[in-house]
């Protein structure tokens, strides 16, 4: 049975979105999906579908609309999705991409996964002006940054990454996707 992730943008950010994880995760079972789990309240989500669904991109689309119309319907508000297989995530972490960065606890290294329709700009390196913020590599509808804290912060690196990508796109940390891995 396929197991997919979805990475829902821009949910309990700030107090706005609120989706609690416990009621998405009932939400998302009552619709027909099955072994849901969650993690983080930042939107990550597990999950595989009954047998009978077809394992393909057309279903992974057909997901991508389908997860985030459940959401509106029952919290009152659009929440885009981005769906990947887990094994596209397992992918990920096989490459490694930040195997050459020393980390220190100044040093946040991101990913952040595009649309399916976003047009392809995966080959785009980009550091700022100050230097605090790379774009390091891509891959498959998902570029790999770093930034480090002890020059910038990280919304400037967030809006780098919308006014190259477009706001379709979402991004988590890697440690957090170390973590949906293992779900």
């Amino acid at each position: 049975m396929q197991k997919y992730v979805a990475l829902l943008r821009g949910i309990n950010v700030g107090g706005n979105k609120k989706v609690p994880m416990a009621e998405l995760k009932k939400v998302l079972e009552k619709s027909g999906l099955i072994n849901v789990k969650t993690l983080l309240a930042s939107g990550n989500v597990v999950f595989s579908q009954r047998d009978g669904f077809p394992e393909s991109n057309s279903n992974i689309l057909q997901l991508q609309t389908l997860i985030p119309s459940i959401i509106e319907k029952e919290f009152g508000f659009p929440v885009p999705a981005l769906l990947r297989t887990h094994k596209e995530i397992e992918k990920i972490i096989e490459l490694n991409p930040f195997k050459e960065i020393k980390v220190t606890p100044q040093i946040r290294l991101y990913v952040t996964f595009l649309s399916e329709n976003s047009k392809d700009k995966s080959s785009i390196t980009y550091i700022s002006p100050d230097k605090s913020f790379k774009i390091i590599s891509s891959f498959d509808r998902t570029v790999f940054s770093v930034l480090d804290l002890s020059i910038s912060n990280t919304p400037e690196a967030m809006n780098m990454l919308e006014k190259i990508y477009g706001k379709n796109i979402t991004t988590r940390n890697w440690n957090t996707i170390l973590k949906i891995a293992n779900l």
